[in-house]
């Protein structure tokens, strides 16, 4: 499930967009932000808001989805699925395992069938009006998804020219920024573990676009010309179903994509495929997206157990187990669903789903602050940053704002009448919510 998401005292190199996509003005291209840190390097949007206060608008959205909003220039672009009222037969195909999740309560009520409308819309930043919106797939889905999910949870991501979207079993969309599909490409059908759902986001370095297909069969990692949908390399991964998104990450003058991964995370050549390394331990369900700063990649799982794995890049190769390439590990407290934090030497996460913050020295893993109750309910999506403050958005329409710092302060608490699961996008001073129902420009209505 994937989840959306000032400056840095040492900049983040190149995550998942080309470092000529990487300025503030460009907006928010991906749902984890312009360095993939999920930290907006410039601007001041409100540390208070409610329903009375600091609401630019708020618009109604068709459907329903769980993927973030990314913003380029003046127009936010969402994803989403409309369940029509045309009846059909969903695709079959054969399961490797044989689960009946039909009667299982955190399966959405077994398997769909209605037809449901896959849309991509662009919304003008000024008030939220629709500028076009376009239908990129129409089909029967062939599993329910988790209960607390949606049939579109993957972010797309944006260059500025393009809007690329992963829609799993739907297929991979490139649209110009008219809302006109250029190419597509479908790889056939996901079985997801327990039927939950689909939900790992697209990255983009350069003119290469890579898409992560794992699942409970066939899992694999392929490379596309982001220009012309052209395969370009595809290597097998022995892994089961993540949600992780990839991330792309120099090291020595070349481009890595690493993986998360339950069977093992990985780390592959951006040009050929090849495997670099690979690193086992994270456990089942492999959700938060690896994030990186200064030549280490931070991994993390928090389902069956807590672990949280800093990986030295430089030099890493093979299986890194038991090697010095492994900076540091912590095995407490770490996130199952919401992707972590950097922000300047800090590393902020969530214990599971719940909002009890830690906040670690990035470089020595050094606890500054762990166990700290933010009196929250259940967290999906992402913690974000900006002007010195961090927000954590809860999936009743909370959200804490923190004091980015070593001591735990409390600045706010903020409370809305939707449901979040989508990581916050930040661009300037204004901060887009997307909730279940309506997406929300937080911004100062009364500032001079």
């Amino acid at each position: 499930m994937s989840q959306a998401l000032p400056s840095l005292l040492a900049p983040v190199l190149l995550c998942s967009l080309a470092a000529s996509q990487q300025g503030s003005d460009a907006g928010w291209a991906n749902w984890r932000g312009p360095d993939g840190t999920a930290i907006a390097r410039a601007g001041n949007p409100p540390a208070q808001w409610s329903e009375e206060k600091n609401i630019r608008w708020k618009v109604a959205l068709p459907g329903l989805g769980s993927s973030s909003p990314i913003i380029w220039g003046d127009r936010i672009y969402v994803t989403t699925a409309i369940e029509t009222d045309e009846e059909g037969t969903p695709p079959t195909f054969e399961r490797v395992h044989d689960v009946d999740i039909s009667g299982r309560s955190y399966v959405s009520g077994g398997f769909p069938t209605k037809v449901f409308d896959f849309l991509v819309l662009a919304l003008d930043r000024k008030d939220g009006s629709i500028v076009w919106k376009t239908t990129v797939k129409k089909a029967v889905p062939h599993e329910g998804g988790h209960a607390t999910g949606s049939q579109s949870s993957s972010s797309p991501l944006t260059d500025g020219e393009h809007i690329y979207v992963h829609l799993g079993s739907r297929g991979v969309f490139c649209l110009n920024m008219d809302g006109e599909i250029q190419w597509s490409k479908e790889f056939g059908l996901m079985q997801t573990h327990l039927g939950f759902g689909e939900g790992i986001s697209p990255a983009l370095h350069g003119d290469t676009l890579i898409i992560n297909w794992d699942h409970e069969q066939d899992s694999f990692i392929a490379a596309f010309d982001k220009k012309s949908g052209e395969e370009l390399w595809r290597t097998a991964r022995d892994e089961v179903t993540t949600w992780a998104t990839p991330l792309v990450v120099p090291v020595d003058g070349k481009a890595q994509v690493v993986t998360a991964g339950t069977t093992s995370s990985r780390a592959y050549d951006l040009e050929t495929g090849e495997l670099i390394w690979s690193l086992a331990g994270l456990g089942l369900n492999a959700i938060p997206s690896p994030i990186y700063a200064d030549g280490i990649v931070y991994l993390m799982t928090g389902f069956n157990g807590y672990v949280l794995q800093a990986v030295r890049l430089d030099g890493a190769k093979g299986d890194l187990a038991g090697t010095e390439s492994v900076a540091w590990t912590h095995d407490r407290d770490t996130s199952y669903t919401p992707s972590p934090l950097i922000y300047d030497d800090l590393l902020y996460f969530v214990r599971g789903n719940n909002g009890v913050l830690s906040c670690l020295d990035r470089e020595t893993g050094e606890v500054h602050y762990e166990g700290q109750r933010l009196r929250m309910r259940t967290v999906y999506s992402s913690p974000v940053g900006v002007a010195g403050r961090v927000y954590l958005t809860a999936r009743d329409g909370m959200t804490k704002v923190i004091k980015h710092g070593t001591e735990f302060e409390e600045i706010a608490t903020n409370q809305l009448d939707d449901g979040f699961d989508a990581s916050a996008a930040i661009v300037g001073d204004e901060i887009y919510l997307r909730g279940k129902k309506n997406l929300y420009c937080i911004a100062e209505t009364n500032r001079n």
